[in-house]
């Protein structure tokens, strides 16, 4: 009689596979921890983050799920009992891997590393992953640490961090600072009022309507696109691939790429302009009043200015001088390609 009353309190407590469970998590301050799945930030009302979970995969009842303070932030980790894990939304061939605390965290830096886990989508090894969905309050902070998987935050009022090892990442009109750290993936930003920060080992970003103190993005390979980018320190840095801004406010700008064009519109003067390519055109639109100290140089190619400059040094790969009020400070260098610095059409 006592063994059957055992099995059925088991039963009982089992979650259901394609049952959603909610977890509810009281804090400002809420970091999120999870190996594998989709993830979705929407705004959410009340006090607390609440975290809406869809587990998948063969073995989907094995993960467990567990909340509580960790290193002064609430927390909520979905922990993986095994150190092989199968996602097949990675698709054939694909992997990656993580190190993975006991109490399932992972990615903070200053903290101990974990055991090594490995994520791939075929092969043998524990079937599960949690899709999640996380609603955040108005002034709530929250980080995502995420190994696999695609992220989608759109309509959050408050302070996100977003990591992830592989997998896209989208962020769609967010008030409040971002910063998005993904291994490899694209990454596409509009709406934001707010800093911003986006750094990918490789893929390529796409930023618009961004109005920040600050906006810096780096990328180890892909290309950069901006659109309608405001903000008193800009920074762009890919090792290679090519960066396009248009319509840009900021009067402290630097560009740098290893191999890639640069090309950007300027839609104010500049106290800094910065560009550096090491292979390949560079165009600068500017407006009309624009005044600085400029040093240009290219290795290979030629020098085209739409505006009067006085000259200190010409040489003939390199043209030093001065533009306008002379009060801001232009250089742009390229090792192979033209460089055309011209005026900005209204």
């Amino acid at each position: 009689m006592m063994k059957g009353v055992v099995i059925l309190a088991a039963a009982l407590m089992a979650v259901p596979v394609g049952a959603q469970e909610v977890e509810r998590i009281s804090g400002r301050d809420v970091s999120v921890y999870n190996l594998a799945g989709n993830v979705d930030i929407v705004r959410g009302s009340g006090s607390e983050v609440v975290v809406r979970i869809d587990r998948g995969g063969r073995d989907a009842a094995d993960l467990r799920i567990e909340t509580g303070q960790i290193g002064g932030r609430a927390t909520l980790r979905v922990v993986y009992p095994d150190d092989q894990v199968v996602y097949p939304e990675m698709g054939r061939g694909s992997r990656t891997s993580v190190r993975v605390r006991d109490d399932g965290t992972f990615g903070d830096r200053g903290r101990d590393r974990g055991s090594q886990i490995e994520i791939r989508g075929r092969g043998d090894g524990m079937e599960a992953w949690a899709d999640l969905v996380i609603e955040v309050p108005t002034g709530r902070d929250v980080e995502l640490h995420l190994a696999a998987g695609e992220v989608e935050a759109r309509g959050v009022s408050s302070t996100l961090s977003i990591d992830t090892g592989s997998g896209a990442v989208t962020a769609i009109d967010i008030d409040g600072d971002l910063s998005v750290d993904t291994g490899s993936g694209s990454v596409m930003v509009g709406g934001v009022r707010g800093d911003l920060t986006v750094d990918t080992g490789s893929g390529r970003v796409e930023v618009s309507d961004v109005t920040g103190r600050s906006v810096e993005v780096d990328t180890g390979s892909g290309g950069v696109k901006g659109f309608n980018v405001s903000a008193e320190e800009l920074v762009v840095d890919t090792g290679s691939g090519s960066i396009e801004l248009e319509n840009v406010t900021s009067r402290d700008v630097v560009l740098d790429t290893g191999s890639g064009s640069i090309e950007i519109e300027l839609t104010t003067d500049v106290d800094r302009l910065d560009a550096d390519t090491g292979s390949g055109s560079v165009t600068v639109y500017a407006p009309a009043g624009l005044g600085a100290m400029v040093d240009i140089e290219s290795g290979s190619g030629g020098i085209d200015l739409d505006f009067p400059v006085e000259v200190r040094t010409v040489q003939r790969d390199r043209v030093r001088g001065t533009l306008g009020d002379g009060r801001g400070e232009i250089r742009i260098d390229t090792g192979s390609g033209s460089i055309r610095l011209l005026r900005r059409v209204n």
